[in-house]
């Protein structure tokens, strides 16, 4: 488990714990590079390979996340869908080197995962489409090795400036947050699902060419931003199959965020909070959800969907522990979470998302490393597809063949999910999982209904 944060220490969370962790909390130790991640491990030192090679400023961490799902409530009848479960799943290496420690650079680190994916999730057999049963499905190509990302970083005056620059994906910096994949749908885990709306917001495992800054001006606030260099087919397999095709020819545009974050501890130092503010720009053409060239609804007219040229995105997030459990360690307490995310919605299918939560780990003194969540998202789709859809139903096109896939108009869902954690053995979790849909997809035609399943970790070293 993440002591910091109480996340399952998933090795793809490592940068938002890093963005979530004030500098107070920042033990830089002998360099100016932060401290490597060393999450609770199944072999923490197999040989005694990793203390060699961490007193040299070099990790290599190995873990499996598997989710598995399964439709226990009904399925809307007519549009060929059905119950049914499946599973999803990846296993990822990464390594961070300090470089200070390794060759007197100051400051200077480099990160970099590669993973394999492999499944789908159980919510596409029930229709939905807008928050996936499993997170941890999907942009992976399919393929045995794909690379995540590779960057370097420079980290000056005790934390206080940090620049990165390289293959980085844009949400693992913005909008994130690691308390989020406590859970195991997407709505969730690892940012909300809106954020990843705007296909030019490169989402983990695919990333951008970028430059990232961000500067503390306190021990508990920051400032971020970055230039994001967009690329086209960011989630097809032609561009990001394998993640290694590192050329910059089919650049279309740049995204510019800007966050805000304030990182307080109330209680005597016992009560965390993470509060962030952010908005996002890109320079990039996104096909209409409505509108052609000459302003008609080109589901009616049946020309080219009209080309809008940039994209806004707006964000609040925020998570407080508001007890503590006496005597726990600092993660042992209840947190509440919540947030809103907003996109343009002509070029966007989720315009909207609120979610609220809470958490809970270290109130059972028998097992103090057990944790209990329980989150709600209300999903609000774009109105401008929806008229699309009504549209294109007047036209004879088929449920499952409208715009987003959709089986009706889109117009809001809600999302409930219920977990506990079980902290089996040392860098072993598995969490059993409840989850209900409210008009799956966002689409009053379908039936709501219920998901069981449960959510693995193991963090092998």
């Amino acid at each position: 488990m993440c002591a910091a944060t109480g996340a399952m220490a998933q090795t793809s969370l490592n940068p938002s714990v890093r963005v979530a962790t004030p500098l107070n909390q920042v033990n830089f130790g002998a360099t100016s590079v932060p401290p490597l991640p060393q999450p609770e491990a199944l072999w923490p030192d197999p040989f005694g390979w990793n203390t060699w090679l961490r007193d040299r400023g070099v990790a290599f961490l190995l873990d499996n996340v598997n989710e598995f799902a399964g439709n226990v409530g009904s399925v809307t009848p007519g549009y060929g869908l059905r119950k049914g479960s499946s599973n999803a799943g990846q296993y990822a290496f990464e390594n961070d080197t300090d470089w200070e420690r390794l060759a007197g650079l100051t400051g200077f680190s480099t990160h970099a995962i590669v993973v394999g994916r492999y499944g789908i999730p159980a919510s596409r057999m029930f229709g939905d489409n807008v928050a996936p049963s499993q997170e941890i499905y999907g942009a992976g190509g399919n393929v045995v090795v794909h690379f995540v990302y590779g960057y370097g970083e420079e980290t000056l005056w005790q934390g206080r400036f940090d620049v990165a620059a390289g293959r980085i994906p844009f949400l693992n910096d913005f909008s994130s947050n690691p308390l989020y994949c406590n859970f195991m749908n997407n709505a969730f885990c690892g940012n909300p699902k809106a954020s990843s709306d705007n296909t030019a917001h490169s989402s983990y495992p695919d990333s951008n060419w970028a430059v990232r800054f961000r500067v503390r001006p306190t021990t508990d606030t920051y400032f971020q931003t970055g230039v994001y260099f967009d690329q086209a087919g960011i989630y097809g397999n032609t561009q990001y199959r394998t993640g290694f095709k590192l050329n910059g020819a089919d650049i279309n545009g740049e995204s510019m965020p800007i966050e805000f974050g304030w990182e307080p501890v109330f209680g005597h130092g016992t009560l965390p909070g993470h509060y962030k503010i952010g908005y996002a720009r890109d320079t990039v053409d996104h096909q209409d959800v409505y509108y052609d060239g000459y302003g008609d609804a080109w589901a009616l007219t049946g020309l080219p969907r009209r080309r809008d040229h940039g994209a806004n995105a707006a964000w609040f997030l925020a998570d407080q522990m508001l007890y503590h459990f006496k005597g726990g360690a600092k993660d042992a307490g209840v947190t509440f979470l919540g947030g809103f995310y907003y996109n343009d919605e002509d070029i966007s299918m989720r315009s909207q998302q609120y979610q609220a939560g809470f958490l809970a780990r270290g109130f059972w003194k028998a097992r103090p490393l057990d944790g209990a969540g329980i989150n709600f998202a209300y999903i609000r789709e774009s109105a401008l597809a929806a008229k699309t859809q009504e549209l294109q139903l007047q036209q004879g096109i088929l449920p499952g063949n409208l715009l987003n896939g959709a089986y009706g108009p889109q117009s809001y869902g809600m999302n409930l999910e219920v977990d506990y954690q079980i902290h089996v053995y040392r860098g072993m979790t598995i969490a059993p999982d409840f989850q209900y849909y409210f008009n799956p997809g966002g689409q009053r035609v379908l039936r709501d209904t219920a998901v069981l399943g449960f959510k693995t970790h193991i963090e092998l070293f």
